[in-house]
């Protein structure tokens, strides 16, 4: 199985959403920083790749049809390359409201995660995510505003530029069903778009938000 879908938003861009979304149109299982909470033996992967070691892309999602979130995020150029036929899916939402959810969720989190009592893979998935989108991608630095707004409007640029307009759909997942379900050439569900991930339910994963 290779992936048909390829997410390279951000995480708190509503990858949640997308994930139930993909599932729903039959492009699951969809991988997500969710599987590897609930996987740990996937985190070895993103050790390796973290330490700069080479990755089979095909072993990492294997068994995957579409992915979506960090930590495959951080590797939507490679993942393009190794997948050529996917399609590429980049979610966005309005800065102010990316950079709201991201700093009391995921900021938070990374700038207080090794004090925290979680279980052992979640640390070592957190220091592998650090070592690549927490360095790479915000240069260290994740509790500056201005710094997280222009590595997110970075990124959203760098996926146009890369990307042919056909293989790539820059989404709100506020739109709908409309535009994903155009892009990928199938017919809109008589349902309502789900909508997960709440910042309530990005603590309750890790057993609640710290003080």
């Amino acid at each position: 199985m290779a992936l048909e879908v390829i997410g390279s938003g951000f995480g708190r861009t509503g990858t949640k959403s997308l994930k139930a979304a993909l599932e729903r149109l039959g492009y699951g299982p969809c991988h997500h920083m969710h599987e590897i909470v609930e996987n740990p033996e996937q985190v070895t992967h993103w050790q390796r790749l973290a330490a700069g070691e080479a990755v089979d892309w095909a072993a990492v999602f294997a068994g995957y049809k579409s992915q979506v979130d960090w930590p495959g995020a951080h590797v939507w150029r490679e993942l393009a390359h190794a997948f050529p036929n996917a399609k590429v899916v980049h979610t966005v939402r309005p800065d102010d409201k990316w950079w709201a959810s991201f700093d009391k969720t995921i900021g938070k989190l990374m700038s207080r995660y090794r004090d925290l009592p979680l279980p052992p893979h979640i640390h070592d998935i957190l220091a592998a995510w650090n070592e690549l989108a927490g360095k790479s991608t915000f240069g260290g630095v994740l509790g500056d505003k201005e710094n997280g707004l222009a590595a997110y409007r970075r990124r959203t640029q760098d996926v146009r530029e890369a990307l042919p307009a056909d293989r790539l759909l820059v989404f709100d997942v506020a739109e709908g069903w409309g535009p994903l379900c155009a892009f990928l050439g199938v017919d809109v569900p008589d349902e309502p778009f789900p909508h997960h991930n709440l910042r309530a339910d990005f603590w309750e994963v890790l057993g609640g938000e710290p003080a």
